[in-house]
């Protein structure tokens, strides 16, 4: 069972408490065996001690180094499955399942602010058909790639669906939505896709939806997905933000009263 099997840390973990364990069998052992002795009127003589001392650790010590590597493969094991089951297989984003819930979680522990991006990357269906599909694999990884490299530590990221990315940055207002948001639109639109000496540059539209403690996941996709749309009408590459109610919301709304 080769040391591949395992990352560095964990091999660390197995040697410690295969240490531990066999230090702690061994002083056991010595106590058990010394009592026996005197209770048979009889002292440890050397050579029981010797026995006490290292019998526990070489019967054991294989023992227990290979059910800890094998606890410890197992740990991996469990740590990979639930990186797959909450991961975007394609560009290790959050799934949109994990993403949703993990946004519907932050909002429910009372954030004080937080703001929901959704990116959407423009003129995908022709970077598709002019370049392939393969290289459409590569541009979403390129922008989940610029997206991460653009917020903060703390901010989520998912991949909702197709070319549409979702971002919620806690605690972010207005303005400092508005600031992250700008600048993952500015890193992208420096990305470029080339194919036989065909050049794209890459931007996205992006829709976003402030929240002040008042609203859950669905109002504020609603209202981010509006934005969004608002962004695409007026031109693409462009951010386009609102409030937990936009201004449509708030027309509706009076439009029932009156």
């Amino acid at each position: 069972m080769g040391k591949s099997v395992l990352p560095p840390s964990e091999w660390s973990v197995v040697w410690r408490r295969t240490i531990l364990i066999a230090a702690a069998s061994t002083v056991a052992s010595w106590l058990v065996s010394n009592l026996v002795m005197m209770s048979l009127q009889q002292g440890m003589n050397d050579v029981g001690t010797i026995l006490a001392l290292t019998l526990p650790a070489a019967l054991g010590g294989p023992v227990l180094l290979f059910l800890q590597v094998r606890s410890a493969q197992l740990r991996v094991a469990n740590r990979r499955l639930e990186t797959l089951a909450s991961t975007d297989w394609l560009t290790d984003c959050l799934n949109r399942r994990v993403f949703t819930a993990s946004v519907s979680s932050a909002l429910d522990s009372g954030e004080p602010t937080g703001t929901l991006l959704v990116i959407d990357a423009d003129h995908f269906k022709t970077i598709n058909d002019r370049f392939g599909h393969e290289r459409g694999d590569e541009v979403l990884q390129m922008i989940a790639a610029a997206i991460r490299d653009s917020i903060r530590d703390g901010d989520l990221v998912g991949r909702l669906g197709g070319e549409e990315f979702g971002v919620f940055l806690k605690g972010a207002g207005f303005e400092a939505a508005g600031r992250i948001a700008e600048r993952i639109r500015a890193a992208i639109n420096g990305l470029f896709v080339t194919s036989e000496g065909v050049v794209q540059r890459l931007s996205v539209s992006i829709g976003g939806a402030v929240c002040a403690g008042d609203g859950g996941f669905a109002q504020l996709f609603r209202v981010a997905d509006r934005r969004l749309y608002a962004a695409k009408h007026a031109g693409r590459n462009r951010v386009e933000l609102g409030g937990s109610i936009d201004d449509s919301d708030v027309a509706a709304l009076a439009a029932a009263i009156g």
